[in-house]
């Protein structure tokens, strides 16, 4: 039972408020306090509250907490959890290879066994780093921004050697061009190969192995060898049998859609896609033709305009090319045109390669009437549409023989082909 007056209680109401109260989310309430406090004169009528000027001090909690809440924090990076996220096609790598053990000097100790000589081991190698070239990798996100191998062990009593590092293997995608400075130094580009990046290093002696005729009690013993330590520049170069090249919003993501089981993004408003995608054509006996949805490209690409030459190098690896030509634009043969400039201009003899033009969005009025002078210009044509499906069976015919051509090509020259 309480003791305290009922008007007395009333004065107390803003003591016995716990601190956390003060915070951000009480502010309507530390205001509506503000206005009551209790008086100096309180004493004299003790039922009364009389308004006085908020303390500062009593606002101070909640108003530094309120401040950290509204502050607006600038741009931060990236981390490598939302790095893996977006497409990556280019990294920055550091690799140090796994340090050496240390040898041991020490004797051999034995019971009624005297001058039992040297038996420190020496120590494990350290582990190298490799890159490997993976085909279930599609982006350079997962790739991490440095790499530590394993060390070796120290050596042991009784001339027991350190165990040596594990390899430490970097899973990259097929196509990975691995750069020293401006020189390459390695193209994975056939699934399964791999590249040591940081060597390991040595493991050190121990003075067992300075045993000699002129020296029977050595003490001698060697540090191990630290690993090597390089930066590299990994760039991923698309690998596929054929590439989609034409300009934004020319039809390459939904023409992909319906040749294959790749899903790039789609909508009904205009839109370029960020990423390459890879979709694979399936044929009779086990048959399979991976094609490139190669991002559009724009009139000075080559000169890095757009997106420029961040997707321009996905081409080099295609083996042909399909230029998708958006049929309802006026003059659809300056798109052919344009395409083969840039792509020439990018790289010498890029443009010469096996190709087919595909004229997209045949269901529209206004694109029939432009068939005929797309034919006239450049020739051989494939009209089709993607949305409706109309005539897909001449393009997936038409890339199988492009495809049986380069694989007679490779075979010629005695290389393997390109397989999925």
């Amino acid at each position: 039972m309480s003791f305290w007056p009922s008007c007395c209680r009333r004065t107390c109401v803003g003591a016995m408020i716990p601190v956390r109260l003060f915070s951000a989310s009480s502010q309507t309430l530390l205001e509506g306090l503000a206005q009551w406090t209790p008086s100096a004169q309180a004493s004299l009528r003790p039922c009364r509250l009389l308004p006085q000027q908020a303390s500062p001090r009593m606002l101070s909690v909640g108003c530094v907490d309120h401040a950290k809440r509204q502050e607006t924090p600038g741009k931060k990076p990236l981390s490598e959890k939302k790095l893996k996220r977006y497409f990556v096609d280019h990294r920055r790598v550091l690799v140090r290879g796994g340090n050496g053990g240390s040898g041991v000097s020490c004797f051999h100790s034995e019971p009624r066994k005297e001058f039992g000589g040297p038996d420190g081991g020496d120590g494990g190698n350290g582990g190298h780093v490799i890159l490997r070239a993976d085909q279930q990798v599609k982006s350079l996100s997962s790739v991490l921004s440095q790499y530590q191998g394993f060390s070796g062990e120290d050596g042991g009593r009784k001339n027991c050697f350190g165990r040596s590092g594990a390899m430490l293997f970097v899973r990259v995608p097929v196509g990975t061009l691995v750069k020293e400075g401006s020189e390459v130094v390695a193209d994975l580009s056939q699934r399964g190969q791999e590249y040591i990046a940081a060597l390991g290093g040595a493991g050190g002696k121990g003075n067992r192995f300075f045993l000699a005729n002129d020296n029977r009690a050595p003490v001698t013993c060697t540090p191990g060898e630290p690993g090597q330590e390089r930066v590299l520049h990994l760039e991923l170069k698309t690998v596929a049998h054929a590439g989609m090249v034409g300009f934004p919003n020319a039809g390459k993501s939904s023409l992909l859609r319906a040749i294959s089981n790749a899903k790039p993004a789609v909508a009904s408003y205009p839109f370029t896609t960020l990423k390459p995608h890879v979709g694979i054509v399936h044929y009779e006996g086990h048959q399979q033709v991976a094609v490139a949805d190669i991002p559009g490209i724009i009139r000075g690409a080559h000169q890095d305009k757009g997106l420029g030459l961040s997707f321009l190098r996905h081409i080099e690896r295609c083996r042909f090319l399909l230029f998708i030509v958006d049929l309802s634009l006026p003059e659809p043969w300056t798109q052919v045109e344009d395409l083969k400039y840039e792509l020439e201009k990018y790289q010498e003899g890029l443009s010469e390669r096996p190709h087919v033009v595909v004229a997209n969005k045949i269901d529209l009025p206004q694109a029939r009437a432009h068939l005929p002078q797309l034919q006239d210009h450049v020739g051989q044509v494939i009209a089709l549409s993607a949305v409706t499906g109309e005539n897909l069976e001449q393009l997936l015919l038409h890339l199988q023989v492009l495809h049986r051509a380069y694989v007679e090509a490779e075979l010629k020259r005695g290389s393997q082909p390109l397989r999925w």
